[in-house]
């Protein structure tokens, strides 16, 4: 299965890093929608998604739309503290987008007041705001995955000096 993570406006280099790293691991792609809040070369993205960057089919949008309308008959989710389904709840299609807001903001309720079928959320208590967005995307991500058997990702590991 194919999963698309996107990104919309991300602020801090090292969630976008490790959200590299987690796609890396998973084979999911990644897509950025600008603007961004680091340069791609920062050494803090880097360091947080270490050597993994050529791993990871990533592309860039100059906005929202470009990315909407490149995949117009795709199903698009987008994750929020504000929606009423719980993301665990939904049965993502192939080549779903899941789709994530900038950590100080999150996605624009106009987006979100128009894709309320859509909108996701993961559980919490309500003291918190919200979760932090590396967390947030391997949470959804690995669900989607789960949902497909895991298809494409190794499922069972080794010891180096013994065998099971």
């Amino acid at each position: 299965m194919s999963v698309n993570i996107v990104l919309v406006e991300p602020e801090i280099p090292q969630n976008t890093g490790n959200i590299v790293r987690t796609c890396a691991a998973t084979g999911a792609k990644l897509h950025l929608v600008k603007p961004l809040g680091f340069s791609v070369d920062d050494r803090y993205l880097k360091r947080a998604g270490l050597d993994y960057w050529n791993d990871v089919d990533i592309s860039y949008y100059e906005y929202f739309g470009e990315l909407r309308e490149k995949y117009k008959d795709s199903t698009f989710y987008y994750a929020t503290t504000k929606a009423v389904n719980v993301y665990s709840d939904i049965s993502y299609p192939e080549d779903s987008f899941i789709v994530f807001g900038k950590e100080t903001k999150g996605l624009p309720e106009e987006l979100l007041y128009n894709n309320k079928e859509h909108c996701i959320r993961i559980p919490m208590r309500d003291k918190l705001r919200s979760l932090n967005l590396a967390n947030s995307v391997a949470i959804v991500l690995y669900e989607a995955l789960r949902q497909k058997g895991f298809n494409g990702l190794k499922d069972q590991g080794s010891l180096t000096e013994f065998s099971w």
